[in-house]
């Protein structure tokens, strides 16, 4: 049986949101819901932005023992507690795990200078990911962060994550298991993952802002079946809606277990 993505978002209080739950099994189904309208991909545009890390790493451009030293001018507002701060100095390894642990955003625009927006950006379409482009660096919060190289508005539609999260879920991209192993320690547990089961894992990232929030990753069942499972909405970031994210999960997941 097919859920109806629609009917689930609905009865969430989701509104019209991108979906995508994908099977990873060999030939199992793909369900999805999504217009085509463009959002805002606030932090999940950090998941792609550690390809391009790994992708740096294999062709010898960085290691993840490198030391990086933080410029000043990447200081931003972080939700999380974070060493991250202008001075220190972490290796690659550590900006990765804290931009996709606690969705750092002075690792992430540090990385935007250690990589180059456009490399980055030309790294990951040469993976097949055209619809990501790395042009702002982040601000946690007002006032905006001087960017004076900025070239317009980050992209990462829902698409385009469920992609991403596929391919490291099968080792498509480069350093696929490290990847997975940092998502899997997301601190930001409060999304989707409510709706979640004892024995249930999600490897995921979250995204919020004032007037988006969203959820996606490699969701692994308490019974071994393994999804990717993406939702963008265009919700603002705020403790009711991470719990109408729970709800919908909820009300997927026995369509996951019966597929």
């Amino acid at each position: 049986m097919s859920p109806d993505l629609a009917s689930l978002a609905d009865a969430a209080g989701l509104g019209n949101a991108p979906i995508y739950v994908h099977s990873l099994a060999p030939g199992g189904p793909a369900w999805s819901r999504d217009d085509g309208r463009t959002i805002y991909p606030a932090s999940m545009l950090k998941v792609p932005l550690a390809v391009a890390v790994c992708q740096a790493i294999v062709d010898g451009r960085l290691r993840w023992d490198t030391p990086v030293t933080i410029d000043p001018r990447n200081a931003t507002f972080n939700d999380a507690p974070s060493p991250i701060v202008p001075g220190y100095t972490a290796t690659v390894e550590e900006l990765t795990t804290y931009m996709l642990q606690r969705s750092d955003n002075v690792a992430t625009n540090q990385f935007y200078d250690v990589l180059g927006r456009g490399q980055a950006t030309q790294d990951v379409h040469a993976l097949g990911f055209g619809a990501t482009f790395f042009r702002r660096k982040l601000t946690g919060a007002m006032p905006r962060i001087v960017d004076p190289e900025m070239t317009g508005i980050n992209d990462f539609p829902a698409l385009e994550a469920a992609a991403v999260f596929a391919a490291v879920a099968e080792d498509r991209v480069p350093l696929a298991a490290d990847l997975r192993r940092i998502l899997a320690t997301s601190w930001w547990d409060v999304k989707l993952s409510r709706g979640l089961e004892p024995g249930d894992a999600f490897a995921h990232k979250t995204g919020d802002t004032d007037e988006v929030c969203h959820d996606g990753g490699i969701l692994t069942l308490a019974d071994s079946s393994r999804w990717v499972v993406v939702v963008y909405t265009e919700l603002p970031s705020s403790e009711e809606n991470d719990l109408r994210f729970g709800a919908f999960m909820r009300a997927l997941r026995p369509y996951l277990l019966a597929a």
